[in-house]
Formats: structure tokens, sequence, C-alpha cells
């Protein structure tokens, strides 16, 4: 069993292919496991690694280029963060409106609605662009 304070940090990278997903998924369980976290909330960080991954996939490819997705796992003493850095065209996540979740259905434009889960799944959620790579940082806080 690890001191959630002493787990060293983890990555994990891969093409932005759909199909790497499962790989990314047993990453974090595996990680998930080594760190003796609360199985409660690990379907929290698997649907937002579901959601960034996919938007990156559907999105953020251009013509000729997959874009390189990396994701790191890092426990701390007040949480657990997970940040997913991808080389894709600048974009930034959080600057999309939040959704009007009281439209009706039909009235609903298509998207949005995995950007506003994952805000409001995690206790924070912050974008950056450095060295060209967009980079979501997402932290729960109490995951033992």
């Amino acid at each position: 069993m690890h001191s959630l304070g002493k787990l060293e940090p983890a990555t994990c990278s891969v093409p932005a292919d759909a199909a790497q997903l499962t790989a990314l998924t047993e990453f974090l369980r595996e990680f998930w496991s080594a760190a003796s976290l609360a199985s409660t909330q690990r379907t929290t960080f698997e649907l937002a690694l579901e959601e960034v991954f996919t938007n990156i996939v559907r999105h953020g490819t251009q013509p000729g280029k997959v874009p390189s997705v990396e994701v790191s796992l890092v426990v701390a003493t007040d949480g657990l963060t997970m940040t997913i850095e991808d080389d894709g065209p600048r974009f930034d996540p959080l600057s999309l409106p939040e959704p009007d979740i009281t439209a009706c259905l039909d009235e609903r434009p298509v998207g949005g609605l995995g950007v506003f889960l994952v805000r409001q799944m995690m206790d924070t959620v912050s974008y950056q662009y450095l060295a060209r790579r967009n980079r979501l940082s997402m932290t729960k806080y109490q995951v033992r």
C-alpha cells in the first residue's frame, strides 16, 4: 500500500486514436489500485478521461497529423490531479459557454455537455497552452 503523499506521478502517452481509450483506462485503473484510492471516485476520473480524450480524437486531429496525447496522474495529500496534454490545434475547452441544461432537448445544440460534466464532477479544472501543447488539469479532493 502506497502513502498518498509518496506515490510517484505516472504518465501514459498514446496517439489520439479512439482505440487507445482502453489503454488509457487501464493505465488509470492500475494507478488507482496502486494508490489505494477510493473506488467510488474512480468512475469520475474514467468519465472525465473518456470525455476529454474523445474530444481530442474527434476535434483535435488535422489532416495528415494525429495528435499525441499524454495523461499524467499525480496524488497529493489533498487529492488527485489528472492532466491531459495534446499537441493538436490550440483549443481551450473551458472557453465554451455553459450549455442551457434547462432548455428542451429539441432546442439544445449538439455537443458541449461533456466539458460541462467534467467541470461539475471535478473540484478544479484549468487549461493552459504551453510549449505548443494543450494542457487540461482536473483535480478531485477527498479521493481516499
